[in-house]
């Protein structure tokens, strides 16, 4: 496979960087005047993005008071809400503007690969393939063969994404000789059934989804990029996905998902009919990729036929 790039990297890291130097800025500027002003200031400046992850949360409540799955008390959400406050630098700020290439993709031919199941990590809306680093770590240190892609243009089609998937998956297939596991997270899952109706090459065994608006979620009608008003709910995209079907009907799907998702609104969107759907209670969108009972479940499906 070609190097990776990544576009969204560089925009993070200068996100990253301005929002680095603001709360420096303000605490060298303040410090003399006074420590506890300059402190809360820093403080208010590094963590502002938790203010928006409390209003997400109290969206989930009202959008959900009506959903199949079950309600979570405010106990619930605000330790799904300090979780996912903690969650959010690691992946935002460290793993996807600066450790992105961290762990490169193993595809090449060796033989300890040959016969066993490769995996084909796909990210969601506004990530990179540094999102999957825990995982790739896990990875590394087995004999699976594994593939993490980029999706970009960022803000492009999901239907853009499917020749990204396409060669990521036959790349696994050809390391390993045996069709790929495909895990994917948020908007990933609905790549990867745009991949499948885009009737692949290469077979796939199994896809698993974590957190993936499969019925789309209220939050996307916020948003003008088109990947995003394609996971509208009741969008035409998706009701085309739906109508259409996959040209490989026969593939099996896993799908976790949270009553504490501050990103998928209705919690239940995140499911499939007829597939293995798997509640975890008390988790937000982005913690759910990383809790340690997700990652052993899903790699445990590579042994498995």
């Amino acid at each position: 496979m070609s190097r990776p790039r990544s576009a969204l990297a560089q925009m993070q890291q200068f996100l990253t960087l301005v929002l680095l130097a603001a709360a420096l800025g303000w605490l060298a500027w303040s410090w003399g005047r006074s420590v506890w002003i300059g402190c809360a200031g820093f403080a208010l400046i590094a963590v502002a993005y938790s203010g928006f992850l409390a209003l997400e949360f109290l969206a989930l409540r009202f959008v959900n008071r009506n959903d199949a799955a079950v309600r979570p008390t405010w106990g619930a959400l605000s330790r799904a809400w300090l979780g996912e406050t903690l969650q959010g630098p690691r992946v935002f700020c460290w793993r996807q503007p600066f450790r992105w290439r961290a762990v490169p993709d193993r595809v090449a031919a060796q033989p300890e690969l040959r016969g066993r199941r490769g995996v084909v990590f796909i990210h969601g809306f506004v990530c990179n393939r540094g999102f999957w680093t825990p995982w790739l770590r896990v990875l590394e240190r087995s004999s699976h063969a594994f593939a993490a892609v980029n999706l970009e243009p960022v803000f492009g089609s999901i239907d853009d994404y499917v020749p990204i998937i396409d060669r990521a998956v036959a790349a696994v297939t050809q390391a390993s000789g045996l069709p790929p596991m495909l895990v994917c997270h948020s908007m990933g899952g609905l790549a990867a059934k745009a991949w499948l109706r885009a009737g692949p090459g290469a077979a796939v065994h199994h896809i698993v989804t974590i957190g993936t608006p499969h019925g789309g979620t209220w939050l996307a009608q916020w948003s003008r990029a088109p990947n995003a008003r394609q996971m509208r709910v009741g969008s035409d995209w998706l009701r085309g996905l739906d109508a259409q079907g996959t040209r490989q009907p026969e593939t099996g799907f896993t799908c976790w998902y949270s009553n504490c998702d501050n990103i998928v609104l209705p919690a239940s969107a995140a499911t499939l009919r007829g597939a293995d759907n798997r509640l975890v209670c008390g988790v937000a969108h982005v913690d759910l990729a990383f809790r340690p009972e997700v990652i052993a479940a899903t790699l445990a499906l590579l042994c498995q036929d």
